[in-house]
């Protein structure tokens, strides 16, 4: 839904603050909601396209951790910018090149996969 935070600004009116969207995630089996999320993102928007904007975060969260941690993103020790630049365009294409083969390895696939049928086969 969206919300007006309460806040102390007195530079700000309360009716002129800016309405929010309030993510609440509650799953199953909780006594309680685990997560909340405020985005500025438009009113107009889906909301499905809101929820898969706040998951997109984890995705981004886990790549940069196996930029640091598996590709050496973390490890520049230089001081000039070029060098700098050059690191991360390494590490970036080094990156590019596992996800391409993940995918070429294990094709993303949202559709259902129609079971085979023998006797279709067999004729």
């Amino acid at each position: 839904m969206r919300v007006a935070c309460a806040y102390r600004d007195p530079l700000i009116e309360p009716s002129e603050r800016e309405a929010l969207w309030l993510v609440i995630e509650w799953p199953d089996g909780e006594q309680a909601p685990t997560k909340f999320y405020l985005s500025s993102l438009p009113a107009s928007i889906a909301r499905r396209t809101l929820i898969r904007t706040i998951k997109e975060r984890y995705r981004t969260e886990r790549a940069y951790e196996d930029l640091k941690g598996e590709l050496g993103l973390d490890h520049f020790e230089g001081r000039r910018w070029p060098g700098w630049h050059h690191h991360v365009s390494v590490v970036l294409a080094c990156y590019a090149f596992i996800a391409a083969e993940l995918a070429r390895r294990f094709p993303p696939s949202t559709r259902r996969q129609a079971p085979d049928h023998a006797v279709g086969i067999a004729a």
